[in-house]
């Protein structure tokens, strides 16, 4: 019996999609799973004496902090441009004193069909391995926390032209959980005039809610 070669075709395109298919979404849960045993690592940290921003009386009612669902739709792979004269500034603490970055590059990615820029910034004494991004966005004070959120982003080689920019990574500053922390405040050039609905949302003491509950 002659088959359809038009037949065959047809069946090896639903496989070869019945495949792909299938790797995506693996990966998605793959990816999704990362995010979350993260987050239940930095959630068990913070119950620790040792390295949490937590007071004592915070660490007794602690059992969460909050975070939107993981989304990849928030995981750019940014058009990176490096700067080659990279001058040192002061960033300022929210305690009014400042400290030294040099400001390393910037990023630029696309949401909602507009382009967005952040710079990239790296201690200046050069203990820190990864590039600091610290941003604002419109959640700020609603459902983040209102002095802005960071970002780290691994330091790409020489001749990069593009950064990984994960937003379902961005976590808040110390002070967002306790006034004795001085932290840097997010630059003007890094204000972004959109919603950023991925990462670490605004703490509360005694309030225990599960990730992506309600949101």
């Amino acid at each position: 019996m002659r088959i359809n070669p038009k037949l065959l075709i047809g069946i090896g395109l639903l496989i070869v999609f019945g495949y792909f298919f299938k790797d995506l979404v693996f990966n998605d849960d793959q990816y999704a799973a990362r995010l979350r045993k993260a987050r239940k690592e930095k959630n068990d940290g913070y119950r620790r004496v040792q390295g949490s921003p937590l007071s004592s009386e915070q660490r007794q009612a602690f059992d969460s902090l909050r975070y939107f669902a993981p989304d990849k739709g928030y995981r750019f792979e940014a058009q990176l441009e490096a700067f080659s004269q990279r001058d040192t500034v002061p960033m300022a603490l929210t305690d009014g004193k400042a400290e030294k970055y040099l400001r390393w590059g910037r990023a630029s990615f696309i949401v909602n069909k507009q382009e967005h820029k952040l710079t990239l910034f790296l201690k200046a004494d050069g203990q820190d391995s990864t590039l600091f991004v610290p941003f604002t966005d419109r959640t700020n004070g609603f459902t983040t926390y209102g002095g802005g959120r960071y970002l780290d982003a691994v330091k790409p080689q020489n001749g990069a032209t593009e950064i990984v920019l994960d937003f379902n990574e961005a976590y808040n500053p110390y002070c967002a959980y306790n006034n004795s922390y001085a932290c840097p405040v997010p630059p003007a050039d890094n204000r972004l005039p959109i919603e950023i609905r991925a990462g670490e949302q605004e703490f509360h003491d005694h309030a225990a809610h599960a990730e992506g509950e309600g949101h």
